[in-house]
């Protein structure tokens, strides 16, 4: 038997004693695709929420009100699929899961606890990435994120 060699298109040769396969398998999963665009209700939900928490926990959106969009904008749209505001800033290997456990859901743990929000839409004013407003529009997120 001869040994694989990579070639200079980084495939890899196979030896002329492996057989191929007789017949491919076909394998059928189930897949589910995220919305396009959250529902207007559930964008109003998440920045009157987002707005409200800001003020109730006396910290700030980010300067760049970019962020804080798509970070709202995440929000909806996870509690469109999942039912619950799960952080969009984290990759989870089973976000049913992780929203059904709660303690990613917004505000997260480590937010209510210590007031760290690794989305960076809720920043305490000593942040320098803080901006002065605890307001965002709609008009505004839809803006800031119409190519996202």
């Amino acid at each position: 038997m001869r040994a694989l060699q990579a070639s200079t298109s980084y495939g890899v040769a196979i030896p002329s004693s492996v057989a191929p396969p007789r017949r491919l398998r076909l394998c059928h999963r189930r897949v589910v695709l995220a919305s396009a665009e959250p529902s207007e209700k559930s964008m109003e939900i998440m920045r009157k929420f987002s707005e409200q928490y800001a003020r109730k926990s006396g910290t700030y959106f980010c300067v760049d009100k970019g962020v804080t969009s798509v970070v709202i904008k995440g929000l909806a749209e996870h509690k469109d699929t999942l039912g619950a505001p799960l952080c969009p800033c984290r990759h989870y290997d089973d976000k049913a899961a992780e929203a059904g456990q709660g303690f990613w859901n917004c505000p997260c743990v480590p937010m209510r606890e210590r007031k760290e929000c690794h989305c960076m839409l809720f920043l305490t004013p000593e942040n320098d990435f803080a901006g002065k407003d605890q307001t965002i529009s709609l008009e505004e997120i839809r803006a800031t994120t119409a190519n996202v």
